[in-house]
């Protein structure tokens, strides 16, 4: 397999309203990120990614704060674009984007942006030009329909039945009064999906790419990139029956997902290539695609095969999506055992090595919860023990590594004690309301859905990150009222008493995560590129083992129990190791078994060399 810089880089993904806030207003913005660079190179950081900055809404009055990385109203935190070459006045300039570029390049480091293409906000100027006459030369830029008809009372109706991707009791269809058209809004009204039909719209996005990677960008993220094609007929969507079980909440259903007719859509490949022939390829630049809802591996591989793949990888999402129920959307949640885990891990381990493509590793991003909440105990007594266990897991998955910000100091999810205003994401908001809109007298009903958020909300990743034991945990001055509220447990749980922490016979979950990222560098044939193959006896149980090996490194064996009890687990007999050179309960090398029987404490890791 061919190496490449992106391939070894530790890329770390940073939500830019949470992550320190340096001019007093309460919220993180672009020179609080240059303050931290040096933390970021000390953990071990190649590549810096910066996310667009989304909204907070009260659920009493719909309010939005107006703060982004571009230009945005923050209909959805920042995913509203309203100027793809302009950065907020109130979250910095343009110059200190080169700034912050300048300061990685000193260290060695790049920075990735994210690209929101697949829609803009409805108050960037093209929109704007696009709504102003049904004969503006932008009116196509923009997907435009007549109604389907009239109701009952004379109201039109849209153009077909889909729903609204962040709030499924709407049309994803809004109206226009006074053209009387409809324009295609999947997400939110505010984010009105562009027409890539249209080559001029295309040239524009091309356009907007090229001024960033001049400006010193390596590359981009691209948001919901699988979207960019419909289906030119828009069919109508088939109809869903959702029910109350499994976690999800139940009602009746105008509207339905029409996924089918938008993901991967008919002519996503031929835009991709064209993009990575007029952009992409000239300026070698760095290309992770979010595609939801694809799971085919020939078509995966299409996008992200080595010699004629149109991106360098894709976030695939089907170990975030373990507990999601199947036809319910994100807001449902259902039970899972390990295998369920193992399961998908192992299917594109081995799928990306055989195949020549290429995985991105991640467990966390700006949409998901908490990873040890979600996949471990996130409890006072094994939150640190759990948060390295993912750790030492991730760290030797073959793949490009993200790492999200607080995670790597085992960041937990929101108390379930706070009170539901402390939501802010829209997501949230409008689950919570369509909830309260269908129970609002059924106490049940309503612990359930609570119980969802509690689970899945994209809030929990949200919270500000927990510099230091100082009041608003350093994220922001004391006497500033921070957008989002600090988590409780900033005094205990932060990165400067995990970085200055010095038990002799243990290591902080910061200096973990640091000691990992240095291992993985140091043998990258093996972690990075090295072959992969789960241990037979791990396929079954709370026991996830498998075998990394590479050319120059040899043959390493690593067990993960993912269980909050003490368990045996027999070590293969055609597994021979040398001994335990890591484990993430220990500071020095584990002393345990080489053979037989291993007995493995809760939510223990072991990182082991084989004979050669």
């Amino acid at each position: 397999m061919t190496g490449e810089w992106w391939k070894e880089a530790v890329i770390y993904q940073i939500y830019p309203s949470s992550f320190k806030d340096a001019n007093g207003d309460g919220w993180g913005d672009l020179k609080g990120i240059i303050s931290k660079v040096d933390y970021l190179k000390e953990l071990g950081v190649d590549i810096v990614w910066i996310s667009p900055k989304e909204t907070i809404v009260s659920v009493q009055c719909l309010i939005s704060k107006m703060i982004a990385v571009y230009k945005s109203p923050q209909a959805d935190m920042g995913y509203d674009i309203a100027d793809y070459k302009l950065i907020d006045p109130r979250y910095g300039t343009n110059e200190d984007v080169e700034v912050l570029v300048a300061e990685l390049k000193k260290r060695g480091m790049k920075l990735m942006m994210d690209l929101v293409v697949n829609h803009t906000s409805n108050e960037h100027s093209w929109f704007r030009e696009s709504i102003s006459s049904t004969t503006n030369p932008k009116r196509d830029w923009y997907i435009w329909k007549d109604p389907s008809g009239k109701d009952q009372k004379g109201n039109p109706l849209p153009p077909n039945n889909w729903s609204q991707i962040l709030g499924d009791a709407n049309s994803a269809w809004t109206y226009d009064p006074s053209s009387q058209q409809y324009y295609l809004s999947l997400f939110t009204p505010e984010q009105p999906d562009l027409n890539w039909e249209n080559s001029a719209v295309r040239a524009a996005v091309h356009d907007v790419m090229r001024f960033w990677l001049d400006k010193g960008a390596c590359g981009y993220r691209m948001d919901v990139i699988n979207l960019i094609s419909k289906d030119q007929r828009f069919p109508d969507a088939d109809p869903t029956i959702v029910n109350t079980s499994e976690g999800a909440i139940g009602g009746p259903v105008q509207y339905h997902p029409g996924s089918k007719w938008y993901i991967n859509g008919p002519r996503m490949h031929e835009f991709l290539r064209e993009l990575k022939r007029e952009v992409l390829q000239p300026y070698n630049a760095l290309t992770v695609g979010e595609m939801p809802g694809v799971c085919d591996v020939d078509e995966i591989l299409r996008t992200v095969g080595q010699k004629d793949g149109e991106l360098n990888m894709i976030f695939i999402f089907d170990v975030v999506d373990i507990d999601d129920v199947p036809g319910q959307g994100r807001m449902a949640v259902r039970d899972w055992v390990v295998r369920d885990l193992v399961r998908p891990v192992e299917k594109w381990q081995s799928v990306m090595l055989e195949r020549d493509g290429w995985n991105s590793v991640f467990l966390e991003n700006h949409d998901n919860p908490r990873s040890v909440s979600r996949y471990c105990d996130d409890s006072d007594g094994f939150r640190a023990i759990a948060a390295k266990l993912l750790c030492l897991m991730q760290t030797t998955l073959a793949g490009t590594l993200f790492v999200y910000q607080g995670e790597e100091i085992g960041m937990r999810n929101m108390p379930k004690s706070w009170d539901v205003s402390e939501f802010k994401d829209i997501e949230s908001i409008n689950f919570w309301k369509k909830s309260l809109d269908l129970y609002r007298h059924d106490e049940r009903a309503l612990e359930k859905a609570r119980a969802v958020l509690d689970c899945k909300a994209r809030d929990h990743a949200r919270t500000p990150m927990q510099w230091d034991a100082s009041p608003q945990a350093g994220f922001c001055d004391q006497d500033v009222q921070p957008w989002m509220r600090v988590m409780d447990d900033y005094k205990t749980v932060n990165a400067d008493a995990q970085i200055k922490a010095d038990d002799p016979d243990d290591l902080s979950v910061w200096q973990f995560w640091q000691r990992c990222l240095a291992h993985r560098k140091d043998h990258s044939d093996v972690f990075v590129y090295g072959g992969y193959r789960t241990v037979d006896d791990a396929a079954t149980g709370n026991v996830f083992a498998y075998l990394r090996t590479g050319e120059k490194g040899g043959r390493w064996l690593i067990v993960l129990n993912f269980d909050g009890k003490d368990v045996e687990w027999n070590l293969p007999e055609n597994v021979k190791l040398q001994g335990w050179t890591a484990g993430n309960y220990l500071k020095g090398k584990p002393d345990k078994t080489t053979e037989g029987a291993i007995a493995l404490r809760p939510w223990e890791g072991l990182l082991g060399k084989c004979v050669d």
